[in-house]
């Protein structure tokens, strides 16, 4: 038996755009409900859709502690952060669907309603 991963991962509105981090313990599925817009009113309000960065974590302290450590940088930090392995901003999502697991799975089982107020909206 496989241990649970747990994914930090940054959306985009667009390039240089609207930014939003998330954490959840199945990447796919939450990807997908932001994408559909049932993710959080925020993506949704700003139009938060591009997957541009996501990172694994073993445990889901690790993970929360990397999410809480990465809203608080600053917008250019993140910038940084995400053109070190994205360049050029090209969405993650499908790239997803060759992890390990992820053909053939229920997707919309994912960590709950996550809309918070330190969300980053510029």
């Amino acid at each position: 038996m496989s241990a649970l991963t747990y994914w930090v991962y940054i959306l985009a509105s667009k390039p240089y755009g609207t930014l939003y981090i998330g954490v959840t313990n199945n990447l796919l599925g939450r990807v997908e409900a932001h994408r559909d817009g049932g993710g959080s009113r925020f993506t949704s309000r700003y139009g938060v859709r591009l997957l541009v960065r996501y990172e694994p974590f073993a445990s889901i302290e690790e993970a929360i502690q990397c999410e809480k450590t990465l809203k608080r940088y600053v917008r250019q930090w993140k910038i940084n952060l995400i053109e070190r392995d994205n360049p050029q901003w090209a969405d993650l999502y499908p790239a997803l669907l060759a992890l390990p697991g992820n053909r053939g799975v229920e997707t919309r089982g994912w960590m709950g309603h996550r809309d918070k107020p330190d969300d980053d909206s510029g």
